[in-house]
């Protein structure tokens, strides 16, 4: 006999909020049900709320110097985007269209305190994790087109109405267009709509697909969280543990053999790193060789060859090659190469080239190098990337 569990209700995408609920339930309910989670849409989440500055002393606060402030212009019949960046001369705002702009201002609370005042709203996340205020004033069909956050927002309507559409589908595409100094996506199909009045506000966590377009005079107000990536918090940690390093502290190879191959970074070297770099344990061989084999090759005084002026082509390679013309190392090219599964990657300066092994190794080892036969495709392939890259220079030789 099969026992059947009653399913759990479905979670509501749209609840009503009041004067001592503006999430619409508790602060616990909220955090373990929607945060990070799905996205919510509170009606009346501040019951009669009037807003805290007023559109024309936001116009005002984007001329002042140090405000940072964008005004986005979409042209719809040829589907044109234009971003301004501020502060802006109030003259600006007489020249806008009259339909289809937005007036984005960043961190208003730290200008307003009838704006700060909000974030007392949401003292159930640690401060913290607040990162701003940012709010915007928009003529009718104003907006910035459909895009992702990534970060969690919520979008507080202050001023006339708004429709938002977003799309909690999993496998939304997040392609950008490459089109637009914005980041719009290629492609967006909504799975919710909404119109948003004063009072109402939409929860959305990171990554979520959404557009917000107003329908006539419309000021929202975007209370969003700081979220930063992994890239950042590396940098920083990196600088950090950096500085209260001591200087003798140093890679150092006290059981080094004859090396067997000139300019190879063996595993031997690799496993020295993870020594002197207790923290990149966690980094996987090819990863850490990679950044290794780029850093190490990069010098000291960031001295960096220039590409030519004209473009090698493979015929002229070949012309130059039959020739007797030799091929000469830049002095400020450095090189190193890692054995890979079937061929290498050489480094040269900081950049990375996919190389046969035995190529890699002549680079790495000779300052000018002869050609007793032709270079195979996949060798003239790097040839010619390293000379157009400036890596390489061609010295002019006697016909054989």
């Amino acid at each position: 006999m099969l026992i059947q569990t009653p399913s759990r209700k479905p979670l509501p995408i749209e609840v009503r909020g009041s004067a001592s609920q503006p999430l619409g339930m508790s602060a616990s309910q909220f955090l373990r049900d929607y945060w990070q989670k799905r996205p919510l849409l509170i009606r009346n989440a501040f019951p009669g709320f009037q807003p805290p500055i007023e559109p024309n002393d936001l116009a005002g606060l984007a001329c002042e110097e140090g405000v940072l402030a964008r005004l986005i212009v979409h042209d719809e019949k040829r589907d044109r985007w234009t971003v301004k960046n501020g502060p802006f001369e109030e003259a600006e705002f007489g020249k806008t269209p009259k339909r289809d702009w937005t007036l984005l201002v960043q961190d208003v609370d730290k200008w307003d305190a009838d704006v700060a005042a909000l974030l007392d709203h949401f003292a159930f996340l640690p401060s913290w994790r607040v990162d701003d205020i940012m709010i915007s004033y928009a003529e009718d069909g104003g907006g910035v087109g459909a895009h992702v956050d990534q970060y969690d927002v919520f979008l507080l309507q202050g001023v006339g109405e708004r429709h938002w559409a977003i799309s909690d589908d999993p496998d939304a595409p997040l392609d950008f267009r490459d089109d637009v100094e914005l980041k719009q996506l290629k492609v967006f199909e909504p799975t919710h709509e909404w119109l948003l009045e004063p009072g109402d506000m939409l929860y959305l966590p990171p990554g979520l697909p959404h557009d917000g377009v107003a329908i006539g005079d419309c000021m929202t107000i975007s209370i969003g969280m700081r979220a930063p990536s992994q890239a950042e918090l590396t940098v920083d940690l990196s600088d950090f543990l950096a500085e209260r390093m001591p200087e003798e502290l140093r890679y150092t190879d006290p059981d080094l053999a004859p090396a067997k191959r000139a300019g190879e970074i063996d595993n031997a070297a690799l496993n020295r790193l993870r020594h002197a770099l207790p923290f990149a344990a966690a980094l996987d061989r090819d990863l850490l060789a990679d950044w290794f084999g780029r850093f190490i090759t990069r010098y000291r005084n960031a001295q960096m060859a220039a590409a030519p002026p004209k473009a090698t082509t493979e015929a002229a390679l070949d012309k130059a090659l039959a020739a007797g013309a030799t091929l000469v190392r830049h002095p400020y090219a450095r090189l190193a190469w890692i054995k890979g599964k079937r061929d290498a990657t050489l480094y040269v300066s900081g950049q990375a080239y996919d190389c046969p092994a035995g190529l890699a190794e002549r680079l790495a080892g000779e300052r000018e190098l002869a050609f007793e036969r032709a270079p195979d495709a996949k060798e003239k392939a790097v040839l010619l990337n390293l000379l157009n890259d400036g890596h390489l220079g061609v010295r002019k030789g006697r016909r054989r």
